[in-house]
Protein backbone atom coordinates (compact mmCIF):
# COMPACT_ATOMS: atom_id res chain seq x y z
CA UNK A 1 0.00 0.00 0.00
CA UNK A 2 1.34 3.64 -1.18
CA UNK A 3 1.85 5.93 1.94
CA UNK A 4 0.87 9.66 1.56
CA UNK A 5 4.19 10.90 0.53
CA UNK A 6 4.18 8.59 -2.47
CA UNK A 7 0.41 9.82 -2.93
CA UNK A 8 1.46 13.29 -2.95
CA UNK A 9 4.32 12.99 -5.40
CA UNK A 10 1.61 11.60 -7.97
CA UNK A 11 -0.45 14.48 -7.62
CA UNK A 12 1.87 16.77 -7.72
CA UNK A 13 3.27 14.87 -11.05
CA UNK A 14 -0.05 14.82 -12.39
CA UNK A 15 -0.84 18.53 -11.30
CA UNK A 16 2.21 19.81 -13.19
CA UNK A 17 1.42 18.00 -16.12
CA UNK A 18 -2.32 18.99 -16.60
CA UNK A 19 -2.27 22.24 -15.29
CA UNK A 20 -5.34 24.71 -16.17
CA UNK A 21 -2.11 26.87 -17.18
CA UNK A 22 0.39 26.21 -19.73
CA UNK A 23 3.13 26.21 -17.77
CA UNK A 24 7.38 25.24 -18.78
CA UNK A 25 10.51 25.81 -16.74
CA UNK A 26 13.68 27.55 -18.42
CA UNK A 27 17.55 28.05 -17.18
CA UNK A 28 19.09 31.16 -16.59
CA UNK A 29 20.38 30.17 -20.22
CA UNK A 30 16.65 30.45 -21.51
CA UNK A 31 16.55 27.46 -22.55
CA UNK A 32 13.57 24.95 -21.96
CA UNK A 33 14.09 22.14 -19.32
CA UNK A 34 10.19 21.29 -18.74
CA UNK A 35 7.08 21.55 -20.45
CA UNK A 36 3.85 20.21 -19.51
CA UNK A 37 0.64 18.27 -21.42
CA UNK A 38 -1.34 21.78 -21.23
CA UNK A 39 1.61 24.25 -23.25
CA UNK A 40 2.58 21.36 -25.99
CA UNK A 41 -1.11 21.41 -26.45
CA UNK A 42 -1.55 25.34 -26.93
CA UNK A 43 1.47 25.59 -28.86
CA UNK A 44 1.39 22.50 -30.74
CA UNK A 45 5.14 20.92 -30.08
CA UNK A 46 5.26 17.62 -28.54
CA UNK A 47 7.39 17.42 -25.55
CA UNK A 48 10.35 16.15 -26.38
CA UNK A 49 10.83 18.76 -29.34
CA UNK A 50 10.53 21.58 -26.83
CA UNK A 51 13.25 20.70 -23.89
CA UNK A 52 16.53 21.88 -24.65
CA UNK A 53 15.39 24.84 -27.13
CA UNK A 54 15.47 28.48 -26.27
CA UNK A 55 12.46 29.95 -24.97
CA UNK A 56 12.71 32.01 -27.92
CA UNK A 57 11.00 29.01 -30.04
CA UNK A 58 7.73 30.26 -28.14
CA UNK A 59 7.69 33.93 -29.30
CA UNK A 60 7.25 35.43 -32.91
CA UNK A 61 10.86 36.33 -34.67
CA UNK A 62 9.78 40.26 -34.17
CA UNK A 63 10.24 39.59 -30.27
CA UNK A 64 12.54 37.52 -30.01
CA UNK A 65 15.39 40.26 -29.77
CA UNK A 66 14.01 41.85 -27.13
CA UNK A 67 12.81 38.75 -25.39
CA UNK A 68 16.42 37.98 -24.56
CA UNK A 69 17.35 41.84 -23.61
CA UNK A 70 14.69 41.20 -20.82
CA UNK A 71 15.18 37.99 -20.08
CA UNK A 72 18.74 38.89 -18.94
CA UNK A 73 17.72 41.98 -17.59
CA UNK A 74 15.44 39.81 -15.48
CA UNK A 75 17.49 37.14 -14.15
CA UNK A 76 19.89 39.98 -12.39
CA UNK A 77 17.08 40.32 -10.01
CA UNK A 78 14.14 37.82 -10.40
CA UNK A 79 10.92 38.32 -8.57
CA UNK A 80 7.64 36.76 -8.87
CA UNK A 81 5.39 38.83 -11.31
CA UNK A 82 3.62 38.94 -14.44
CA UNK A 83 5.30 39.57 -16.92
CA UNK A 84 4.45 42.46 -19.34
CA UNK A 85 3.87 44.57 -16.13
CA UNK A 86 6.39 46.75 -18.43
CA UNK A 87 6.34 45.21 -21.81
CA UNK A 88 3.15 45.52 -24.08
CA UNK A 89 2.07 43.22 -26.53
CA UNK A 90 3.62 39.70 -25.41
CA UNK A 91 2.24 37.21 -28.13
CA UNK A 92 3.26 33.59 -28.25
CA UNK A 93 3.57 31.47 -31.16
CA UNK A 94 2.49 28.54 -32.30
CA UNK A 95 4.30 25.64 -34.03
CA UNK A 96 2.03 26.11 -37.46
CA UNK A 97 3.16 29.93 -37.44
CA UNK A 98 -0.02 31.85 -36.09
CA UNK A 99 0.41 34.10 -32.99
CA UNK A 100 -1.66 34.54 -29.97
CA UNK A 101 -1.84 37.08 -27.28
CA UNK A 102 -0.74 36.08 -24.22
CA UNK A 103 -0.36 36.83 -20.63
CA UNK A 104 2.66 35.43 -18.75
CA UNK A 105 3.49 34.59 -14.67
CA UNK A 106 6.97 34.30 -13.78
CA UNK A 107 8.23 32.69 -10.34
CA UNK A 108 11.84 31.83 -10.23
CA UNK A 109 13.27 29.60 -8.00
CA UNK A 110 16.72 27.86 -7.59
CA UNK A 111 18.36 24.12 -6.90
CA UNK A 112 21.57 24.47 -5.36
CA UNK A 113 23.19 27.75 -7.03
CA UNK A 114 21.17 27.34 -10.37
CA UNK A 115 18.72 29.39 -11.54
CA UNK A 116 15.40 28.27 -12.99
CA UNK A 117 11.93 30.42 -13.91
CA UNK A 118 8.82 28.83 -14.03
CA UNK A 119 6.32 30.05 -16.40
CA UNK A 120 2.30 30.02 -16.76
CA UNK A 121 0.87 31.14 -19.80
CA UNK A 122 -2.33 31.81 -21.22
CA UNK A 123 -4.05 32.22 -24.18
CA UNK A 124 -5.26 35.74 -23.79
CA UNK A 125 -7.27 36.24 -27.20
CA UNK A 126 -11.16 35.99 -25.57
CA UNK A 127 -10.11 38.27 -22.71
CA UNK A 128 -8.47 40.72 -25.50
CA UNK A 129 -12.13 40.59 -27.37
CA UNK A 130 -13.84 41.23 -24.70
CA UNK A 131 -11.60 44.28 -23.28
CA UNK A 132 -11.89 45.35 -26.72
CA UNK A 133 -15.31 45.20 -27.24
CA UNK A 134 -15.89 47.01 -23.55
CA UNK A 135 -13.53 49.81 -25.24
CA UNK A 136 -15.10 49.85 -28.56
CA UNK A 137 -18.62 49.99 -26.65
CA UNK A 138 -17.03 52.66 -24.52
CA UNK A 139 -16.16 54.67 -27.67
CA UNK A 140 -19.02 54.54 -28.73
CA UNK A 141 -21.27 55.48 -25.68
CA UNK A 142 -19.58 58.49 -25.51
CA UNK A 143 -19.67 59.55 -28.98
CA UNK A 144 -23.31 59.23 -28.87
CA UNK A 145 -22.93 61.28 -25.44
CA UNK A 146 -21.09 63.52 -27.49
CA UNK A 147 -23.69 63.82 -30.43
CA UNK A 148 -26.28 64.45 -27.37
CA UNK A 149 -24.57 67.33 -25.93
CA UNK A 150 -24.75 68.60 -29.41
CA UNK A 151 -28.25 68.05 -29.65
CA UNK A 152 -29.78 69.67 -26.73
CA UNK A 153 -26.83 72.66 -27.44
CA UNK A 154 -28.79 73.11 -31.03
CA UNK A 155 -32.49 72.17 -29.54
CA UNK A 156 -31.93 74.51 -26.44
CA UNK A 157 -31.96 77.32 -29.36
CA UNK A 158 -33.60 76.04 -32.56
CA UNK A 159 -36.58 73.99 -31.17
CA UNK A 160 -37.18 77.02 -28.91
CA UNK A 161 -37.05 79.65 -31.79
CA UNK A 162 -40.82 78.90 -33.40
CA UNK A 163 -42.65 78.83 -30.03
CA UNK A 164 -40.39 82.42 -29.57
CA UNK A 165 -41.92 83.85 -32.83
CA UNK A 166 -45.74 82.14 -31.86
CA UNK A 167 -45.64 83.17 -28.15
CA UNK A 168 -45.31 86.74 -29.57
CA UNK A 169 -47.33 86.62 -32.20
CA UNK A 170 -50.22 85.60 -29.70
CA UNK A 171 -49.09 88.07 -27.50
CA UNK A 172 -49.62 91.16 -30.09
CA UNK A 173 -52.95 89.29 -31.49
CA UNK A 174 -53.88 89.78 -27.92
CA UNK A 175 -53.76 93.75 -28.47
CA UNK A 176 -56.20 94.08 -31.64
CA UNK A 177 -59.91 95.19 -30.42
CA UNK A 178 -61.83 92.24 -31.25
CA UNK A 179 -63.54 90.96 -28.33
CA UNK A 180 -63.94 87.52 -30.09
CA UNK A 181 -60.80 86.67 -30.77
CA UNK A 182 -59.49 87.17 -27.34
CA UNK A 183 -61.62 83.47 -25.88
CA UNK A 184 -59.45 81.86 -28.72
CA UNK A 185 -56.21 83.74 -28.18
CA UNK A 186 -56.56 83.17 -24.28
CA UNK A 187 -56.50 79.06 -25.01
CA UNK A 188 -53.81 79.44 -27.83
CA UNK A 189 -51.82 81.18 -25.61
CA UNK A 190 -52.48 78.20 -22.78
CA UNK A 191 -51.74 75.66 -25.13
CA UNK A 192 -48.57 77.53 -26.15
CA UNK A 193 -47.37 77.59 -22.50
CA UNK A 194 -47.97 73.69 -22.28
CA UNK A 195 -45.91 72.74 -25.05
CA UNK A 196 -43.41 75.40 -23.65
CA UNK A 197 -43.17 73.88 -20.62
CA UNK A 198 -42.82 70.16 -22.27
CA UNK A 199 -40.16 71.40 -24.32
CA UNK A 200 -38.17 72.84 -20.68
CA UNK A 201 -38.71 69.63 -19.40
CA UNK A 202 -37.60 67.00 -22.04
CA UNK A 203 -34.54 69.63 -22.65
CA UNK A 204 -33.85 69.27 -18.55
CA UNK A 205 -34.33 65.84 -18.47
CA UNK A 206 -31.98 64.79 -20.91
CA UNK A 207 -29.46 67.09 -20.06
CA UNK A 208 -29.43 66.01 -16.41
CA UNK A 209 -29.20 62.26 -17.63
CA UNK A 210 -26.29 63.00 -19.89
CA UNK A 211 -24.25 64.31 -17.09
CA UNK A 212 -24.17 67.75 -18.84
CA UNK A 213 -24.71 69.75 -15.96
CA UNK A 214 -22.12 69.97 -12.82
CA UNK A 215 -22.98 71.94 -10.15
CA UNK A 216 -21.54 74.97 -9.46
CA UNK A 217 -21.76 75.86 -5.54
CA UNK A 218 -22.55 79.58 -4.31
CA UNK A 219 -24.16 80.99 -0.80
CA UNK A 220 -27.79 81.28 -1.77
CA UNK A 221 -30.06 82.79 0.47
CA UNK A 222 -33.73 80.81 1.14
CA UNK A 223 -35.80 83.65 1.44
CA UNK A 224 -34.74 84.96 -1.33
CA UNK A 225 -35.20 81.55 -3.56
CA UNK A 226 -38.59 81.66 -1.80
CA UNK A 227 -39.41 85.17 -3.03
CA UNK A 228 -38.96 84.16 -6.40
CA UNK A 229 -41.51 81.34 -6.13
CA UNK A 230 -43.96 83.61 -4.53
CA UNK A 231 -43.58 85.59 -7.12
CA UNK A 232 -43.61 83.38 -10.08
CA UNK A 233 -46.28 80.86 -8.51
CA UNK A 234 -49.16 83.77 -6.75
CA UNK A 235 -50.88 84.89 -10.13
CA UNK A 236 -51.52 81.03 -10.56
CA UNK A 237 -52.43 80.46 -7.56
CA UNK A 238 -55.25 83.00 -7.66
CA UNK A 239 -56.34 81.99 -11.43
CA UNK A 240 -57.07 78.47 -9.54
CA UNK A 241 -58.33 80.12 -6.47
CA UNK A 242 -56.14 78.41 -4.49
CA UNK A 243 -53.86 79.55 -1.21
CA UNK A 244 -50.38 79.91 -1.58
CA UNK A 245 -48.77 79.80 1.85
CA UNK A 246 -44.66 80.40 2.14
CA UNK A 247 -42.87 80.24 5.42
CA UNK A 248 -39.71 80.54 5.01
CA UNK A 249 -36.67 80.54 7.68
CA UNK A 250 -33.64 82.82 7.36
CA UNK A 251 -30.63 80.42 6.37
CA UNK A 252 -27.91 80.60 3.66
CA UNK A 253 -27.14 77.16 1.66
CA UNK A 254 -23.98 76.60 -0.03
CA UNK A 255 -25.34 74.73 -3.42
CA UNK A 256 -26.16 75.59 -6.93
CA UNK A 257 -28.59 78.51 -7.23
CA UNK A 258 -29.88 77.42 -10.65
CA UNK A 259 -30.34 73.82 -9.87
CA UNK A 260 -32.00 74.48 -6.47
CA UNK A 261 -34.43 76.87 -7.52
CA UNK A 262 -35.37 74.50 -10.26
CA UNK A 263 -35.63 71.85 -7.81
CA UNK A 264 -37.88 74.19 -5.76
CA UNK A 265 -40.13 75.00 -8.97
CA UNK A 266 -41.03 71.86 -10.00
CA UNK A 267 -42.54 70.70 -6.71
CA UNK A 268 -44.50 74.06 -6.58
CA UNK A 269 -45.24 73.67 -10.16
CA UNK A 270 -46.68 70.30 -9.47
CA UNK A 271 -48.75 70.91 -6.19
CA UNK A 272 -50.43 73.23 -7.97
CA UNK A 273 -51.33 71.39 -10.97
CA UNK A 274 -52.70 68.46 -9.24
CA UNK A 275 -54.60 70.86 -6.48
CA UNK A 276 -58.13 72.07 -7.42
CA UNK A 277 -59.42 73.50 -4.10
CA UNK A 278 -57.64 74.38 -0.93
CA UNK A 279 -53.79 75.43 -0.36
CA UNK A 280 -50.41 75.00 -1.28
CA UNK A 281 -47.61 75.47 1.63
CA UNK A 282 -43.66 75.58 1.54
CA UNK A 283 -42.82 75.68 5.33
CA UNK A 284 -39.08 75.60 6.14
CA UNK A 285 -37.89 73.66 9.72
CA UNK A 286 -34.33 74.57 10.71
CA UNK A 287 -33.38 71.06 12.89
CA UNK A 288 -29.67 70.62 14.43
CA UNK A 289 -28.24 68.63 12.00
CA UNK A 290 -31.01 69.56 8.68
CA UNK A 291 -33.01 71.56 6.43
CA UNK A 292 -36.31 70.33 5.66
CA UNK A 293 -38.26 72.21 3.29
CA UNK A 294 -42.18 70.54 2.69
CA UNK A 295 -44.24 71.67 0.38
CA UNK A 296 -47.64 70.30 0.73
CA UNK A 297 -51.17 70.64 -0.98
CA UNK A 298 -54.54 69.57 -0.20
CA UNK A 299 -54.53 67.64 -4.10
CA UNK A 300 -55.39 64.82 -5.08
CA UNK A 301 -52.89 62.95 -3.59
CA UNK A 302 -51.12 59.73 -4.49
CA UNK A 303 -52.21 55.66 -3.82
CA UNK A 304 -49.70 54.28 -1.20
CA UNK A 305 -48.90 51.34 -4.20
CA UNK A 306 -48.06 54.29 -6.59
CA UNK A 307 -45.30 56.16 -4.24
CA UNK A 308 -42.61 53.59 -5.29
CA UNK A 309 -43.04 54.75 -9.14
CA UNK A 310 -43.70 58.53 -8.89
CA UNK A 311 -39.77 59.44 -9.62
CA UNK A 312 -39.72 57.21 -12.64
CA UNK A 313 -40.11 59.40 -16.10
CA UNK A 314 -43.33 59.71 -18.09
CA UNK A 315 -44.74 58.39 -15.04
CA UNK A 316 -47.96 59.95 -14.30
CA UNK A 317 -50.60 58.45 -11.15
CA UNK A 318 -54.18 57.26 -12.46
CA UNK A 319 -55.72 60.58 -11.64
CA UNK A 320 -59.39 59.37 -11.29
CA UNK A 321 -60.88 61.30 -14.48
CA UNK A 322 -58.93 64.23 -14.07
CA UNK A 323 -57.46 65.61 -16.75
CA UNK A 324 -53.62 64.45 -17.83
CA UNK A 325 -51.24 67.27 -17.62
CA UNK A 326 -47.57 67.22 -18.53
CA UNK A 327 -45.78 63.71 -19.59
CA UNK A 328 -44.68 62.86 -16.28
CA UNK A 329 -41.35 64.26 -15.96
CA UNK A 330 -41.28 67.05 -12.92
CA UNK A 331 -40.88 64.73 -10.15
CA UNK A 332 -38.04 62.69 -11.98
CA UNK A 333 -36.10 66.22 -13.09
CA UNK A 334 -36.63 66.73 -9.06
CA UNK A 335 -35.05 63.26 -8.76
CA UNK A 336 -31.80 64.05 -11.23
CA UNK A 337 -31.43 67.26 -9.53
CA UNK A 338 -31.62 65.98 -5.88
CA UNK A 339 -29.07 63.42 -6.67
CA UNK A 340 -26.49 66.05 -8.08
CA UNK A 341 -27.04 68.62 -5.06
CA UNK A 342 -26.92 65.68 -2.48
CA UNK A 343 -30.22 66.49 -1.19
CA UNK A 344 -32.59 63.69 -0.05
CA UNK A 345 -36.40 64.37 -1.61
CA UNK A 346 -39.40 62.29 -0.56
CA UNK A 347 -43.12 62.02 -1.20
CA UNK A 348 -45.39 60.80 0.72
CA UNK A 349 -49.55 61.34 1.25
CA UNK A 350 -50.77 64.51 3.51
CA UNK A 351 -52.26 64.55 6.42
CA UNK A 352 -55.59 64.67 5.94
CA UNK A 353 -55.19 63.97 2.46
CA UNK A 354 -53.09 65.81 -0.49
CA UNK A 355 -49.66 65.45 -0.76
CA UNK A 356 -46.24 66.37 1.24
CA UNK A 357 -42.66 66.65 -0.78
CA UNK A 358 -40.09 66.83 1.42
CA UNK A 359 -36.75 68.22 0.25
CA UNK A 360 -33.73 67.34 2.94
CA UNK A 361 -30.41 69.18 3.17
CA UNK A 362 -27.44 67.98 5.29
CA UNK A 363 -26.46 70.70 7.80
CA UNK A 364 -23.16 70.58 6.26
CA UNK A 365 -25.08 72.51 3.20
CA UNK A 366 -25.68 75.46 5.62
CA UNK A 367 -23.22 78.66 5.94
CA UNK A 368 -23.37 82.08 7.41
CA UNK A 369 -21.76 83.82 4.52
CA UNK A 370 -24.59 86.03 2.97
CA UNK A 371 -24.38 86.03 -1.25
CA UNK A 372 -22.77 89.05 -2.89
CA UNK A 373 -23.96 89.41 -6.98
CA UNK A 374 -26.91 87.27 -7.84
CA UNK A 375 -27.19 87.39 -11.91
CA UNK A 376 -31.23 87.07 -11.19
CA UNK A 377 -34.08 88.69 -13.28
CA UNK A 378 -35.38 91.53 -12.09
CA UNK A 379 -39.52 91.73 -11.18
CA UNK A 380 -41.64 94.53 -12.60
CA UNK A 381 -41.31 97.73 -12.79
CA UNK A 382 -43.45 100.87 -13.38
CA UNK A 383 -44.06 101.77 -16.80
CA UNK A 384 -41.69 104.92 -18.04
CA UNK A 385 -43.98 107.76 -19.20
CA UNK A 386 -41.43 108.27 -22.36
CA UNK A 387 -41.06 104.90 -24.11
CA UNK A 388 -37.74 104.15 -24.87
CA UNK A 389 -36.73 103.34 -28.43
CA UNK A 390 -35.61 100.06 -28.95
CA UNK A 391 -33.04 98.21 -31.31
CA UNK A 392 -33.70 94.79 -32.04
CA UNK A 393 -31.11 92.69 -33.08
CA UNK A 394 -32.25 88.92 -34.36
CA UNK A 395 -30.90 86.59 -36.63
CA UNK A 396 -34.22 84.54 -37.19
CA UNK A 397 -36.60 86.19 -39.54
CA UNK A 398 -39.68 84.67 -37.89
CA UNK A 399 -38.40 85.86 -34.42
CA UNK A 400 -37.52 89.47 -35.35
CA UNK A 401 -40.51 90.20 -37.46
CA UNK A 402 -43.12 88.31 -34.28
CA UNK A 403 -40.72 90.69 -31.83
CA UNK A 404 -41.04 93.34 -33.52
CA UNK A 405 -44.63 93.21 -34.12
CA UNK A 406 -45.23 92.56 -30.31
CA UNK A 407 -43.10 95.59 -29.20
CA UNK A 408 -45.20 98.28 -31.65
CA UNK A 409 -48.34 97.18 -30.44
CA UNK A 410 -47.17 98.21 -26.85
CA UNK A 411 -46.57 101.15 -28.49
CA UNK A 412 -42.59 101.17 -28.21
CA UNK A 413 -40.45 102.54 -31.72
CA UNK A 414 -38.08 99.79 -32.87
CA UNK A 415 -35.57 99.31 -34.91
CA UNK A 416 -34.39 95.82 -35.73
CA UNK A 417 -31.46 94.13 -37.16
CA UNK A 418 -30.73 90.69 -39.16
CA UNK A 419 -27.41 90.26 -38.46
CA UNK A 420 -23.95 91.61 -36.62
CA UNK A 421 -23.35 93.86 -39.79
CA UNK A 422 -26.84 95.49 -39.59
CA UNK A 423 -26.50 96.02 -36.02
CA UNK A 424 -22.74 97.61 -36.41
CA UNK A 425 -25.03 100.24 -38.53
CA UNK A 426 -27.45 100.76 -36.19
CA UNK A 427 -25.75 101.18 -33.25
CA UNK A 428 -24.20 104.70 -34.48
CA UNK A 429 -27.31 106.02 -33.36
CA UNK A 430 -27.59 104.50 -30.03
CA UNK A 431 -28.42 106.93 -27.67
CA UNK A 432 -27.82 105.83 -23.68
CA UNK A 433 -31.67 105.26 -22.99
CA UNK A 434 -32.45 103.00 -25.94
CA UNK A 435 -32.62 99.68 -24.72
CA UNK A 436 -30.81 97.09 -27.12
CA UNK A 437 -32.73 93.40 -27.37
CA UNK A 438 -30.41 90.70 -28.78
CA UNK A 439 -30.71 87.11 -29.60
CA UNK A 440 -27.68 85.22 -27.81
CA UNK A 441 -26.33 83.06 -30.70
CA UNK A 442 -26.17 85.39 -33.28
CA UNK A 443 -23.82 83.91 -35.50
CA UNK A 444 -20.27 82.15 -35.13
CA UNK A 445 -18.19 84.65 -34.06
CA UNK A 446 -20.45 86.93 -32.37
CA UNK A 447 -22.65 86.68 -29.38
CA UNK A 448 -25.45 89.01 -28.18
CA UNK A 449 -23.39 89.38 -25.29
CA UNK A 450 -20.27 90.48 -27.09
CA UNK A 451 -22.28 92.87 -28.83
CA UNK A 452 -23.56 94.66 -26.22
CA UNK A 453 -20.17 94.58 -24.64
CA UNK A 454 -18.31 96.01 -27.78
CA UNK A 455 -21.36 99.12 -28.17
CA UNK A 456 -20.81 99.94 -24.68
CA UNK A 457 -17.05 100.32 -25.18
CA UNK A 458 -17.94 102.20 -28.15
CA UNK A 459 -20.20 104.56 -26.64
CA UNK A 460 -18.76 104.66 -23.54
CA UNK A 461 -21.95 104.48 -21.77
CA UNK A 462 -23.78 101.37 -20.36
CA UNK A 463 -26.06 100.74 -22.71
CA UNK A 464 -29.39 99.27 -20.99
CA UNK A 465 -29.36 95.68 -22.97
CA UNK A 466 -31.73 92.44 -23.01
CA UNK A 467 -30.30 88.97 -23.79
CA UNK A 468 -32.32 86.86 -24.88
CA UNK A 469 -31.71 82.87 -24.64
CA UNK A 470 -32.24 79.47 -24.95
CA UNK A 471 -30.12 77.72 -22.20
CA UNK A 472 -30.19 80.49 -19.46
CA UNK A 473 -28.65 78.12 -16.64
CA UNK A 474 -25.61 77.77 -19.50
CA UNK A 475 -25.71 81.21 -20.01
CA UNK A 476 -25.69 82.54 -16.79
CA UNK A 477 -22.84 80.08 -15.50
CA UNK A 478 -20.67 81.13 -18.31
CA UNK A 479 -20.94 84.97 -17.69
CA UNK A 480 -20.33 84.38 -13.70
CA UNK A 481 -21.60 87.46 -12.42
CA UNK A 482 -24.39 89.70 -13.15
CA UNK A 483 -23.88 92.27 -16.54
CA UNK A 484 -24.62 95.85 -14.68
CA UNK A 485 -28.08 97.00 -16.57
CA UNK A 486 -28.48 93.84 -18.34
CA UNK A 487 -30.94 91.36 -17.98
CA UNK A 488 -30.61 87.69 -19.55
CA UNK A 489 -34.22 86.22 -20.10
CA UNK A 490 -35.13 82.82 -21.34
CA UNK A 491 -36.19 81.65 -24.85
CA UNK A 492 -39.37 80.92 -25.56
CA UNK A 493 -39.69 84.84 -23.40
CA UNK A 494 -42.56 85.33 -21.05
CA UNK A 495 -44.18 88.48 -22.51
CA UNK A 496 -45.19 90.25 -19.46
CA UNK A 497 -41.42 89.65 -17.88
CA UNK A 498 -39.82 91.40 -21.54
CA UNK A 499 -42.29 94.55 -20.67
CA UNK A 500 -40.99 94.55 -17.12
CA UNK A 501 -37.46 94.24 -17.80
CA UNK A 502 -37.59 97.09 -20.64
CA UNK A 503 -39.29 99.08 -18.70
CA UNK A 504 -37.02 98.70 -15.51
CA UNK A 505 -33.87 99.48 -17.63
CA UNK A 506 -35.56 101.92 -19.59
CA UNK A 507 -36.02 103.55 -15.98
CA UNK A 508 -33.15 103.47 -14.23
CA UNK A 509 -30.79 104.25 -17.29
CA UNK A 510 -33.19 107.69 -17.62
CA UNK A 511 -32.40 108.43 -13.57
CA UNK A 512 -29.10 108.26 -14.50
CA UNK A 513 -28.93 110.58 -17.33
CA UNK A 514 -30.76 113.02 -15.07
CA UNK A 515 -28.45 112.54 -12.55
CA UNK A 516 -25.30 113.35 -14.68
CA UNK A 517 -27.43 116.64 -15.91
CA UNK A 518 -27.81 117.70 -12.75
CA UNK A 519 -24.17 117.59 -11.72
Amino acid sequence: MRNGMEELGEITQHLLRFSPDALLVVDGESRIRFANETLTQLFGYAAANLVGQRMDILLPERLRGSHQHHFTHYTLNPLAREMGARISDLFGRRADGSEFPAGIRLAPFRIGSRLFVAAAIRDMTERRRINEALVAAREEADRANRAKSRFLATASHDLRQPLQAIRLLNAAMMKVPRPELRDILQQQAQAIDSMIRLLNSLLDISRLEAGAITPELVPVDLEEILEELRAEFQALAQTRGLDLRILPVKAVLRTDRILFHQLLQNLAGNALKYTDRGHVSINCVLGNDMLTINVDDTGIGIPADKLDRIFDEYYQVDTHGSKRMGVGLGLAIVSEVAQLLKFNVTIAAGQGGGTRATVSIPRQFLTTAMPTLEPTIVAAAPVAEDRPRIVLVEDNDAVRVATELFLKFEGFEVVSAASTEDAERLFASVQPTDVVITDHHLDADNTGLDLIKALRHRQGALIPGIILTGDLPSLLRRSGTALPACRFLPKPVDTQALIHAINDLSSKARDAQTGQAKE
